[in-house]
């Protein structure tokens, strides 16, 4: 972690939200469900239906600038990663791009051969896999704790044999908040000759990860979640994307980062995604002033560390303030350092019911299974009933947490 404070005033002049006459007094909780978007995005998608609304790559020079700006996000996204630009893709959202995955391994794995899912996750890195049970593969499902929602890898290996070929399981759970050791499970993986599959979609918005460093074979996430338009990011290292069968058009085998997207992608939101990279490397010039000559990948390293630090020094009092009630029960771990900032709360009223009673005092949060009735289920929670969750990233204030807090005192 670093020692550098994240300038929050910085920060949310970067994002139109907070100065719209319409969201004022309001407290932004539901980042899980996506967050707010950052200026540079807004500025290059305008640009882009005002001046480049065009075919992209052609011979003209509106669609030259389209096709550039398309190949600027994934080569700006992709170094921050610590990835190659063609092992980056773009497809409509994480679900589907998960969906595309699984039709591939469809066509590749034999009836017999496993796959490993979990129910900790979102329904977007296990229902698609576990429609393939129909193919004759076989799946298998690594489970949580029933009273922690803990992910524990040593119950992973005890599903392990020669028969899987492939491990899906979150970076950190929507529901559960912990953050999985993704680098240590992704090494047993890769020495046992198993593919690993990892949902990035709620730890992103936290920094983005070094996939490289991780050692995932695909790493997802959503880029509304993460400060951009609604659009699904996935990595897929070279190896395993020349591997699986092609899901486009059969003209477009070759190129890897189209490989698995068997539609025309959306070239304004896909261009509108270098904006994100803008915002990121706004936030290292702006905290970090001798960052010149530093590569993408090490400047988002320390981006990373910044919007993590800030985030679990605000995120441990709400924790202690949970901990303190004996009307609700918090749903994953109590400590900050190991935990997204996304607080899922059972109480006796309903997750919807709590969260609108929190709208009447300008706290927008979510109620509900969030996609996760399976881990919900997990931990003895009927999702019909559902969760209050509280959500939040690095443009979240103190004064946020103290707003929060009081409404809690007076809805609970």
């Amino acid at each position: 972690m670093t020692d550098t404070m994240l300038d929050t005033r910085f920060v949310r002049s970067m994002f139109p939200a907070f100065q719209q006459p319409a969201l004022e007094g309001q407290r932004f909780f539901e980042n899980a469900g996506g967050s707010y978007t950052c200026k540079p995005v807004i500025d290059r998608l305008f640009r882009y239906y005002h001046e480049r609304k065009v075919q992209p790559y052609g011979a003209y020079a509106a669609s030259q600038a389209a096709g550039a700006e398309m190949d600027e996000a994934r080569n700006r996204l992709a170094a921050m990663m610590g990835v190659e630009s063609d092992e980056l893709s773009f497809g409509p959202s994480s679900s589907a791009n998960t969906y595309v995955l699984a039709q591939a391994f469809g066509e590749m794995l034999s009836p017999g051969d496993a796959i490993v899912v979990t129910n900790q996750d979102h329904e977007a890195n296990s229902g698609p896999w576990r429609r393939l049970q129909a193919q004759g593969i076989t799946i298998r499902e690594w489970q949580i704790d029933p009273t922690s929602g803990h992910l524990d890898p040593e119950a992973l290996w005890r599903l392990i044999d020669d028969k899987v070929r492939l491990v899906c399981f979150p970076h950190c759970s929507n529901i559960v908040g912990e953050i999985n050791p993704v680098a240590q499970i992704c090494q047993g993986l890769r020495q046992a000759g198993i593919r690993s599959c990892v949902d990035g979609v709620s730890y992103a918005p936290h920094g983005l990860p070094d996939v490289a460093a991780l050692g995932a074979d695909i790493y997802l996430f959503s880029a509304y979640k993460t400060y951009g338009p609604h659009q699904g990011l996935m990595v897929i290292r070279r190896d395993l994307g020349a591997e699986l069968p092609n899901q486009a058009h059969y003209f477009n085998a070759d190129t890897l980062y189209k490989r698995f997207t068997p539609a025309g992608p959306d070239h304004a939101q896909i261009a509108a995604c270098a904006g994100m990279a803008d915002y990121f490397d706004a936030l290292h010039a702006h905290h970090f002033k001798d960052g010149a000559g530093q590569d993408a990948a090490s400047r988002m390293v320390q981006v990373h560390d910044l919007m993590r630090a800030h985030e679990t020094r605000l995120l441990q009092p709400l924790l202690e303030y949970v901990k303190g009630r004996n009307d609700v029960r918090l749903i994953g771990p109590d400590q900050a350092k190991g935990r997204a900032p996304t607080v899922a709360l059972e109480h006796a009223r309903s997750g919807l019911a709590l969260a609108q009673a929190l709208a009447l005092r300008g706290i927008m949060a979510g109620g509900g299974s969030f996609y996760a009735n399976r881990a919900l289920g997990g931990v003895g929670v009927d999702p019909a009933h559902g969760v209050l969750r509280l959500s939040f990233v690095h443009y979240t204030s103190a004064e946020d947490l103290d707003a929060l807090i009081l409404a809690l005192d007076q809805v609970l």
